[in-house]
């Protein structure tokens, strides 16, 4: 599974950085190709030495090291990594990788990746259970980091509890799994919409909806992960985007409108997770509409899935059908009404499957009926199973 990836190794200073050498020893054995990065505090647990022996490979701890001064180190490190892995990942580095905050090798080099990015947590029960940890660790998977669940024991304080690192061969585990992420929309163009439009009727006011655009933003990544060239036209949202993505900013469903016009001509694929307001009102009023005068008449906005799927051509439309009643006819409906080749319908009134929420539960149409069914998880893990419907048709 490791032969000949290349394996970037974080370890940080905690006691668990003792384990992260049996892992770096199995990878070895698979003829993975390792580099380690270590903070300063992990070489007061384990010596630079004994990565160096285990990798065969030198260790990285020092931003400023000359030993290749024609490269930069971490840029370097960050852009030959198939894998980033943290391990063990300490209160303190999910804190600074969290906010941004570069301030030393590691943390630089992982800001700088654009590989898959493990982080096994390992610290006391009551720093993994924080509100500031476990925020931490909510914003990396809301970007699509992987963070593993800490195990649970006795710990080296002397505590029993959870905060133990997972073992090495359940992190390896994990490890295949990130990295036999299919690369099956190499060479594809894949256009996305997401979040809301707003609409505005005065200076003050404006109408939107739920949409936080957290699911086509999921789709985004992982059909970047998955080897695409991807362009997200991107609403009113709440959730950041990962690097590597080009971003279309819009406001009005006029706006989107014109932005899909013109990204889709060189897709292979258009997937609408966007929820664009269907009317806007008539008028807008360049003065605040005083409330005792307010009365708001509304016309239709232009229909952008349907419009796409009149002029698509050979290319592949997907599209979401968010309902609230008769769920699976509703969304088959506007399947056949939008030209589409595949619609996503989920039930917004369901636990763990509306607006606002990081996770999904969908049932996956085409003309024939239902394709594929997904229980409640993550957007991510969605958004793989809506991509892997999307690859068998294009």
């Amino acid at each position: 599974m490791f032969k000949g990836k290349k394996i970037v190794v974080g370890v940080t200073g905690g006691i668990a950085a003792y384990k992260t050498c049996g892992l770096v020893s199995a990878l070895r054995k698979q003829d993975a190709e390792i580099d380690v990065v270590m903070t300063k505090n992990a070489t007061e647990f384990v010596a630079p030495l004994t990565f160096e022996t285990l990798s065969s490979r030198p260790v990285t701890v020092d931003t400023f090291n000359r030993r290749a001064p024609w490269e930069v180190e971490h840029i370097a490190l960050a852009k030959k990594a198939d894998l980033f892995v943290i391990a063990p990942a300490t209160a303190n580095f999910i804190g600074k990788y969290a906010c941004g905050i570069a301030d030393d090798m590691l943390t630089t080099t992982v800001m700088a990746t654009r590989a898959p990015v493990l982080v096994v947590p390992a610290m006391n029960t009551g720093m993994y259970e924080s509100a500031a940890v476990t925020g931490n660790i909510a914003t990396l998977k809301r970007r699509g980091v992987s963070v593993m669940e800490a195990a649970s024991g006795r710990l080296a304080c002397g505590d029993t509890g959870k905060g133990k690192m997972p073992e090495p061969d359940e992190i390896l585990a994990e490890m295949e799994r990130l990295i036999s992420v299919r690369k099956d929309f190499v060479g594809k163009k894949v256009l996305v919409t997401a979040g809301a439009t707003v609409e505005k009727l005065d200076p003050v006011r404006f109408i939107t909806n739920f949409s936080s655009g957290k699911m086509g933003v999921a789709i985004a990544e992982r059909a970047f992960r998955r080897g695409a060239e991807v362009t997200l036209v991107l609403g009113r949202h709440g959730v950041s985007v990962p690097g590597g993505i080009k971003v279309v900013s819009v406001e009005t469903t006029e706006d989107m409108y014109e932005a899909v016009m013109k990204e889709m001509k060189d897709c292979d694929l258009i997937v609408k997770a966007a929820a664009p307001c269907d009317y806007k009102p008539s008028v807008f009023s360049g003065n605040k509409i005083k409330s005792s005068e307010l009365t708001v008449s509304f016309s239709k906005n232009k229909d952008i899935a349907a419009e796409v799927g009149r002029i698509k051509g050979d290319k592949k439309l997907v599209v979401f059908s968010a309902e609230t009643e008769n769920l699976l006819e509703n969304a088959r409906n506007k399947l056949l009404k939008k030209n589409a080749d595949l619609v996503v319908a989920n039930d917004v009134t369901q636990e763990g499957a509306g607006f606002l929420t990081d996770t999904n539960k969908v049932y996956i149409l085409d003309r024939k009926g239902v394709v594929a069914e997904t229980p409640v998880m993550s957007k991510s893990e969605v958004a793989d199973v809506i991509l892997d419907c999307a690859a068998e048709i294009l």
